[in-house]
């Protein structure tokens, strides 16, 4: 009677724990996001990315403004490269952590053959780090536009391609600006998100 006692325990853990795991398997925890402002950036607007953020991650810091780093700068075009800044920014968090640097200098990359690409914003892809830069935006509705520049890269550092539909938050820019006719990740991309513990409606 011990053993087929002890046997039955036995099976009850062994069930408990395979559901446990099924559960991580089924999604994960959302990342810590780390809002860090770049240069001069004001605080102001750094405060209202943060309280943005927070409605769709609450693990979400905001830190004190520090410099661009100083390989970054692109004399010529009195710019700042986006790939040299999101290098430097991974090394700022941990593991369970992506950094998103907040800009209002213009940024740039090499795209398509062309060595000094200017851009909105650049991410890895998966990855840890992105960099946004308001200077391109639209003054009329600045603030919007930037909030979807925000999800657009971290979307990126989540694994998420560019999207063919147009009205999606991950449409391609292909070197405009189509922020006023994107709405909010399509289907597709929303179920990814929430697959990786983003809070979406």
């Amino acid at each position: 009677m011990k053993y087929y006692f002890l046997i039955l325990l036995f099976s009850l853990i062994s069930c408990t724990k395979k559901d446990n795991e099924n559960s991580v398997e089924k999604g994960e925890s959302q990342k810590v996001i780390v809002i860090q402002p770049l240069g001069n950036f004001e605080l102001e607007q750094s405060s209202k990315v943060f309280s943005e953020i927070r409605t769709i991650n609450p693990n979400v810091v905001l830190k004190k403004n520090i410099p661009f780093p100083k390989n970054a700068y692109y004399k010529p075009r009195n710019r700042y490269r986006a790939d040299s800044i999101i290098k430097n920014l991974k090394n700022y968090v941990g593991r369970d952590s992506v950094i998103v640097g907040l800009s209002h200098s213009d940024i740039s990359t090499t795209k398509n053959g062309i060595k000094d690409w200017g851009i909105m914003g650049l991410g890895y892809r998966p990855g840890k780090s992105c960099v946004v830069s308001d200077f391109r935006l639209d003054a009329r509705n600045k603030n919007q536009q930037f909030y979807k520049l925000v999800l657009h890269e971290l979307g990126h550092t989540a694994g998420l391609p560019h999207c063919k539909v147009k009205t999606c938050l991950m449409r391609d820019a292909e070197g405009g600006n189509p922020l006023d006719e994107e709405k909010d990740f399509c289907r597709n991309c929303s179920g990814y998100l929430k697959s990786k513990g983003w809070q979406l409606m």
